[in-house]
């Protein structure tokens, strides 16, 4: 076995933390920026001061903005270098070879840190309804685990003895100091979650946050934080409900917080959605024009009399103004509204004469002018777009036809009873197994607002929950075709329901049924819908002992890889060391009584054990034959298993032969 020098290098190794995001990472990024702040890899904060035109004066505690007991320990956590890896389970999956969704169990900070490299500016559209406050215990820890007397410390509440602040002159009742501690872990549960997902989005892409009234307040300022809050965009009101049994008033609201990754970058971006009932609306007023036999007056009355037969709370009803009918100029039973024709301000080339068709006089014109242009106006009277009145006292307006203004501006409040969600859900998993879960339906709505219809986009959610966001996506790319893929990700957390032992039981299985009944549903044009998953769970490390901070120790023992764990278990581990698409295509040959492995040809893994100097020429040859019938435009990289060969010069010879063949990038796992 090699510990010494050797040809190829180590994927895992402690000068391998340079990762996106990642402590090392952060230094070479201020290297590149400001080089004179950056010595022998300590960063000269009073120098970079300096440079980005800062005083050096160090601000106290009276810099604004949310703090709490534990913060700097919280945004630490989200610079550490993963230390674990994913397992893949295809047993637990379902299209394990053709899908490109994604299912990982187990603790979502370290399975975020994972992803960084992998993922970092990939991302569309995170959603995520972390885990309200409700003055429970939290499942995610996060091995930072405060005590209340501990946060007392922090915060200066407790003297050096330990001993807590009293007497008739202090105001920090037993419940406030309750709450801080309450508070101060909440938020160093989510504010390294946080940190990462600003990584993994792209400059285009946006974060949706559901949350209650208690966190909402510290929640946005944590937000306007991590992401700016130049960048915020709407605080959703989602009324879910009505419990008449409140005291005050029901508490039946939740939010979503929306922000995206760079408002720059959508300066010229309109989010719009198609008005609800547009082709029922536009059918009425056909119906209408049919049923008056070609007479507007009459048609209009008649579609009036249609808009007041719908229930109050129709969403139909938010286009309601569209309600006259035009027979004129070939569009027989167009709907449309008269629309004010006045300019917003006085300008003299907005006012000239409009001759009335019947009377032949001027008709009345607004003080400010009229809101085209001469040429434009004669333009719209000769299309007949000007709705004149019954004389020249009355004046003109705009017909806007419904069909040509499809689409609208999304209000910031909405309703939607949760209980159907509930129903739905029960339903498809046959047992009501799974409290509140959030509607697909609104969070498929909100998910194509925010991708502006990206039928390709990629959405994370790390607070799966029962999965109803991978629902979500999948329902929208059967109503449209698309390609949308999903990243779920959701903590084992127990539940012992009706043969559920954890929540990402839940999850995967709701998934299933769902993928299913969508399959059972889709059309002839929606055949290549994905509706699977690859199942993946959190555990440590391939190889041992590797702490993520130093390099392994390969002289303790030839085998340097966990008991029970096999070659596809380095392949996903290789892959999210090295950021690789963990849906990146692989095809695999038996070669030297092991796999070799080939991703989309740019990259080749093998990790059989004791090869000597013939089997490892012979993993050699096989490589470069199949480069030579799949050869690639780019550079290829190989990768071995650090303690697979028997000798060194086994692994010598193997790199030789690579290296003879124009293979010169050679790693080890």
């Amino acid at each position: 076995m090699i510990a010494d020098s050797t040809p190829f290098e180590p994927i895992i190794d402690k000068r391998d933390h340079h990762g996106p995001g990642e402590v090392q990472g952060n230094i070479d990024a201020l290297a590149r920026l400001f080089p004179d702040a950056v010595v022998d890899g300590t960063v000269d904060l009073d120098v970079l001061a300096d440079l980005i035109g800062q005083k050096t004066d160090r601000k106290g505690s009276e810099s604004f903005g949310l703090r709490w007991p534990g913060m700097n320990e919280a945004r630490r956590l989200s610079a550490q270098p993963a230390t674990q890896t994913l397992l893949p389970r295809p047993d637990e999956s379902v299209d394990w070879d053709t899908t490109r969704n994604i299912v990982i169990e187990g603790d979502n900070l370290e399975i975020l840190r994972l992803l960084r490299r992998s993922y970092t500016g990939a991302v569309d559209v995170i959603y995520i309804d972390p885990p309200y406050n409700t003055g429970n215990d939290f499942v995610y820890d996060d091995r930072f685990r405060s005590s209340r007397a501990e946060i007392e410390t922090t915060a200066g509440l407790r003297d050096e003895n330990g001993t807590l602040e009293s007497g008739v002159a202090s105001n920090l009742s037993a419940d406030r100091r309750a709450g801080s501690s309450r508070h101060s872990k909440w938020l160093s549960m989510i504010y390294p979650r946080l940190l990462l997902a600003h990584h993994l989005l792209k400059e285009t892409g946006a974060i949706i946050v559901a949350i209650d009234d208690i966190e909402h307040a510290r929640l946005r300022l944590t937000l306007d934080r991590v992401f700016g809050a130049e960048n915020f965009i709407a605080n959703l009101v989602w009324q879910g409900g009505r419990k008449n049994d409140a005291q005050f008033v029901s508490p039946s609201i939740d939010y979503m917080l929306i922000y995206v990754k760079n408002a720059g970058a959508l300066a010229d971006i309109k989010w719009r959605e198609p008005k609800p009932g547009l082709e029922s609306i536009l059918a009425a007023g056909r119906k209408a024009w049919d049923d008056s036999g070609g007479n507007s007056i009459e048609a209009t009355r008649l579609i009036k009399k249609w808009w007041s037969s719908l229930p109050a709370d129709d969403p139909r009803r938010a286009s309601a103004h569209y309600n006259e009918i035009d027979g004129q100029d070939g569009r027989p039973g167009v709907v449309y509204f008269a629309g004010d024709l006045r300019s917003p301000n006085p300008r003299p080339n907005l006012q000239y004469d409009i001759m009335h068709p019947v009377t032949g006089k001027p008709v009345n014109m607004h003080p400010n002018g009229w809101v085209y242009e001469r040429p434009r106006m004669n333009q719209l009277l000769k299309e007949g777009r000007i709705k004149f009145g019954k004389d020249e006292s009355l004046r003109p307006t705009f017909k806007r036809y419904l069909d040509e203004t499809s689409t609208q501006s999304v209000l910031p409040n909405f309703y939607m009873d949760r209980r159907a969600a509930s129903k739905r859900l029960e339903r498809l998993l046959g047992a009501d197994v799974f409290t509140y879960p959030k509607d697909e339906t609104v969070l498929a709505r909100w998910i194509k607002l925010v991708t502006r219809s990206n039928s390709d986009a990629l959405v994370l959610d790390f607070f799966a929950g029962s999965g109803s966001t991978g629902h979500a996506v999948m329902d929208l790319n059967a109503a449209d075709g698309g390609n949308r893929r999903y990243i779920l990700v959701q903590l084992d957390e127990p539940v012992n329901k009706d043969g559920y032992t954890t929540i990402a039981d839940i999850t995967r299985e709701r998934l299933r049924r769902a993928g299913a009944q969508i399959a059972q549903q889709r059309t002839l044009d929606a055949q290549d819908i994905d509706t699977g998953f690859r199942s993946y769970k959190l555990a440590d490390s391939n190889v041992k002992p590797w702490d993520g901070t130093a390099e392994l120790n390969l002289l303790e023992s030839v085998d340097n890889l966990v008991g029970g764990r096999g070659t596809d278990d380095l392949l996903v581990e290789m892959m999210l060391r090295l950021g690789i698409d963990l849906v990146t295509p692989v095809a695999t040959r038996e070669v030297a009584g092991s796999t070799l492995y080939s991703l989309a040809g740019t990259l080749y893994a093998f990790f059989g054990s004791d090869l000597d100097v013939a089997k490892a020429d012979e993993v050699a040859r096989a490589i470069v034959r199949w480069r030579e019938e799949d050869p690639v435009d780019s550079d290829v990289t190989v990768v071995v298993r650090d303690t697979g060969f028997r000798d060194s010069g086994a692994k010598l010879n193997l790199a030789a032969a690579l290296r003879q063949a124009g293979v010169t990038t050679l790693r080890s796992i």
